[in-house]
């Protein structure tokens, strides 16, 4: 079983899927690292614009829906997306950006 991380950002929000299978639960970086960078974002978005968003997040997902952001918001999508992208130039058997 391949087990990878998908990383989908668009416009309109960023859904993450699945679990990169680096290493055990809990031990896993990858996981770690993905999942730091996603709630960095929403806590972000939520304490520094006045952006709405929704988000889901459940064992495996995490789903964050904006729209219409504002200057700050987009810095920290743009932010969240460099940071996604550095991990996955180190991990990338583990980490699939779309």
């Amino acid at each position: 079983m391949i087990k990878l991380i998908a990383v989908n950002v668009s416009g309109q929000g960023v859904t993450i899927d699945g679990h990169a299978g680096y290493s055990g639960k809990g031990k896993d970086i990858v996981c770690a690292a993905v999942s730091v960078l996603a709630q960095n974002l929403i806590c972000s978005m939520e304490a520094l614009t006045g952006d709405g968003i929704t988000y889901q997040i459940r064992e495996g997902h995490i789903d964050i829906v904006f729209k219409d952001l504002s200057e700050k918001g987009k810095l920290l999508v743009d932010s969240f997306f460099i940071g996604i992208c550095k991990v996955q130039e180190v991990y990338a058997d583990y980490i699939q950006i779309r």
